[in-house]
């Protein structure tokens, strides 16, 4: 099974950004498409944003079209969200999570990294 461990969450000010970092470890990094999901206080998690094991294909949440990108560095075997425009609805715990291509589920998390955004 793949480990994964994100990180890079923190407190930032409206309008700033961040740079979210997840590595995977245990298996073969190409293999894996990867994503990020987030849960705010007393709400759902939700998608956030997907990237395919060829890098592309990215899916984003249509609410956060523009101010997210997703990437990865097969070498450092690391998927990135990067985030800028930050607002106060951002905050949330975001977890990045993998399945091996072609699967429908993702069953491999992270322990999740804090986003705190204040106005």
């Amino acid at each position: 099974q793949v480990l994964l461990e994100d990180s890079g969450g923190g407190l930032v000010q409206a309008g700033g950004s961040l740079r979210l970092s997840c590595v995977l470890s245990g298996r073969t990094f190409t293999e894996y498409d990867v994503a990020w999901f987030r849960q705010a206080p007393e709400k759902e998690r939700e998608f956030v944003a997907s990237i395919r094991e060829s890098g592309e294909n990215n899916g984003y949440a249509e609410s956060l079209k523009g101010r997210f990108s997703i990437s990865r560095d097969n070498a450092r075997k690391t998927v990135y969200l990067q985030m800028y425009n930050l607002k106060p609805e951002d905050t949330a715990v975001y977890y990045c999570a993998a399945r091996p291509t072609g699967a429908f589920q993702y069953k491999s998390w992270g322990q999740g990294t804090w986003v705190t955004v204040s106005s």
